[in-house]
Formats: C-alpha cells, sequence, structure tokens
C-alpha cells in the first residue's frame, strides 16, 4: 500500500530536483551532494577542499542539519557563502529544501556548491538534489565493513573520499576490504584515502574535483 505513495514523493521531489539542476546549470555553478555518517567529517572535508582551491574557484555551501548552525558558522567563519537548512527532524535534504535556499546564495558569484547532506547513510542516497555529483565521506572510525553494510550508499556514489587516515593503524583498519567492497558494488566510482587533520591525500580528491569542474 506504502509503494505509490514513495513513488509519487520520489517523482515529484526529481521534478525539483531537474528544477534546481537547471538553476545551477544557467548559472555555471557546479554541485556537490556530500552524503555520509555523522562525524565523518563532512565539514571538515569542506574546508580542507576549500584551501587548496585556485582563487578564480569561487565556493558555497548549503548546511543540512536536523538542527542548530554549529556546522554553518563553522563555514561562515571562513568567509565562505552559507545557507543552513535544519530539517527539523527529517534524515535527509530533498530538492525543495534545496530550492528554498537557494534565492539566499550568490549563484553567479559561485563556481562550486557543496550541498552537506544530513548525516545518514540510507535515505540521504534517495532523494535527487539537482547535484553534478555524488560524493559519499567515510571515516576510519566508522569500520572497514560500511560499503557492505550501506550498498545503495556507495553504489550510487560517483567518488569516495575516506578521512581521517591518520587512524588507519590505530583502529586497525583494512583499505583493502574497504576498497574491494567499494568495487563490487561500484568500480567507477574513485577512492580517495585521505586526512583532513593532517591535509594527506586531500590534494588528490582536489585534482580530482578540478577535473570534473572543469
Amino acid at each position: 500500500m506504502k509503494i505509490p505513495v514513495v513513488k509519487e514523493i520520489l517523482s515529484a521531489n526529481d521534478q525539483v530536483a531537474a528544477e534546481n539542476r537547471a538553476e545551477f546549470d544557467a548559472a555555471g555553478v557546479f554541485v556537490l551532494n556530500l552524503m555520509a555518517s555523522p562525524g565523518a567529517g563532512k565539514t571538515s572535508l569542506i574546508l580542507a577542499t576549500v584551501d587548496q582551491l585556485p582563487e578564480e574557484v569561487r565556493p558555497g555551501v548549503i548546511e543540512g542539519d536536523l538542527a542548530s548552525t554549529i556546522d554553518a558558522d563553522t563555514i561562515a567563519a571562513q568567509g565562505i557563502p552559507v545557507v543552513q537548512v535544519n530539517t527539523g527532524g527529517s534524515c535527509h535534504l530533498d530538492a525543495p529544501m534545496i530550492r528554498t535556499a537557494l534565492p539566499n546564495l550568490p549563484l553567479d558569484a559561485m563556481h562550486l556548491l557543496f550541498i552537506e547532506n544530513v548525516g545518514n547513510l540510507v535515505c540521504t542516497a534517495e532523494f535527487a538534489l539537482g547535484a553534478d555529483l555524488a560524493v559519499v565521506v567515510a571515516s576510519v572510525p566508522e569500520g572497514h565493513d560500511k560499503p557492505y553494510k550501506y550498498p545503495g550508499m556507495f553504489a550510487s556514489a560517483d567518488a569516495v573520499v575516506l578521512n581521517k587516515a591518520d587512524l588507519l593503524e590505530v583502529f586497525e583498519f583494512d583499505v583493502d576490504y574497504f576498497r574491494s567492497g567499494l568495487e563490487m558494488l561500484n568500480s567507477d566510482a574513485p577512492l580517495f584515502i585521505a586526512s583532513c587533520r593532517t591535509g594527506d591525500g586531500i590534494n588528490d580528491w582536489v585534482t580530482w574535483l578540478l577535473s570534473r569542474l572543469r
């Protein structure tokens, strides 16, 4: 009985996502949908990425959270245009939420927009937002079994960033096992092993991102 309702919701969302995409394309803005579990380091990755962007690439951010402006305040402190979207309990951002945020961003003065989705490895992958790329941020403390436990998320990713690589030995993280799980689901998605704290591996990720943006 619920299947038709779910289909209607997703169909309506996809229509708005297409409108978002048209607006992004018209403004010449490249958009990333960053998805991860809570604490994986989405905000840290945004800041580490922005730090290595060429000066001519101007970024902006839409921050999605259940509540608070903590991450948005962190982004704004770096002088980056940011809009907070609080979902009020919903476990994901959807296209209409993004639509309401757009008038508050200087799209015509931006080249790259990061959408930091709500921390969740399930339903965030099901709702299109109008982004160019879906990027999953995993982290070493979460364990090397995440691709096996959350196949839908990793199967839909255009790229995966494994953050907190400086803790690989501490958590006895099996990179080969993680990589095998990702390749089994999604052999086209590149894996970037990085640490936002030390900066290791960030350059490889940014180089790849810029190649897609250009």
